[in-house]
């Protein structure tokens, strides 16, 4: 039986040629029941040439983030699976299709693309401060996190819906550090979760600053150990959880409407 797989495509001011082509490229290699754009402060012009494409389009006067944009897009999914790739196109269409396949395969409850990954083929390398401020928070993020994994902020993964709805009211992170929670709260489940290694190419022009997400990431990791540590009922995160006022997650708030 045939497992259905939507893709959400999370967009903050895209390129829009390059957005256009990776979506019709992603069509083709993915052979997607939906693809699902959502959009971060668009404008009139970018709304009416990504509206022309056979796609589902969601847009937010404001910038939600990352993370609240995915879930937003993977709430509003029917499909099986459940999928996104960054809209710079720095994931190949083709590694893509690679990062599904497990989760359509029913080998993983999980994938997650791998930049990482010894068997990657990266194409075009960051900057030497973004490398290692990359390789830098992997290396600390696999020593606080259950689920070990070589890179945990590819732009590539996909999910089963029954792991979504195990894990979709354990997220708060709405931005890059979305990821990073994800991947934590699912190995805190015991889920099964696939590294896949994947061609990439850097896509330079990036307005985040590496020193600013890289502390910001590194507070995330924190935070994530902490929820995932609740989820293995640590009686000291309980102790700790008592004595915080929480925001909720994601999926209770107005992101997803």
């Amino acid at each position: 039986m045939s497992r259905s797989v939507g893709v959400v495509v999370p967009a903050y001011r895209p390129d829009v040629p390059t957005l256009e082509s990776y979506v019709n490229a992603l069509q083709e290699a993915v052979d997607p029941a939906t693809v699902r754009i959502e959009i971060d402060v668009p404008t009139d012009e970018t709304i009416e040439r990504v509206e022309s494409l056979d796609v589902d389009v969601n847009s937010a006067p404001y910038r939600r983030g990352k993370g609240a944009a995915i879930t937003a897009g993977f709430e509003s999914l029917s499909t099986d699976i459940l999928a996104f790739a960054d809209a710079d196109g720095s994931t190949p269409p083709s590694s893509m299709a690679s990062v599904i396949e497990p989760v359509v395969s029913d080998r993983a409850d999980l994938a997650a693309g791998s930049r990482r990954h010894p068997d990657a083929v990266i194409q075009s390398h960051q900057t030497f401060a973004r490398r290692f401020l990359g390789d830098g928070f992997a290396w600390f993020a696999r020593r606080m996190l259950d689920a070990e994994l070589y890179d945990y902020q590819c732009g590539a993964k996909a999910i089963s819906r029954p792991a979504w709805s195990k894990v979709r009211e354990h997220i708060f992170e709405p931005g890059f550090a979305w990821d990073v929670e994800l991947v934590a709260i699912a190995g805190a489940m015991d889920l099964r979760i696939e590294e896949v290694p994947i061609t990439w190419e850097d896509h330079p022009g990036s307005t985040v600053s590496p020193i600013r997400t890289a502390v910001d990431l590194g507070g995330a990791v924190f935070s994530a150990r902490h929820r995932a540590k609740r989820i293995r009922d640590s009686r000291l995160h309980r102790m700790i959880a008592a004595g915080r006022d929480e925001s909720p997650a994601l999926v209770d708030r107005e992101y997803h409407e």
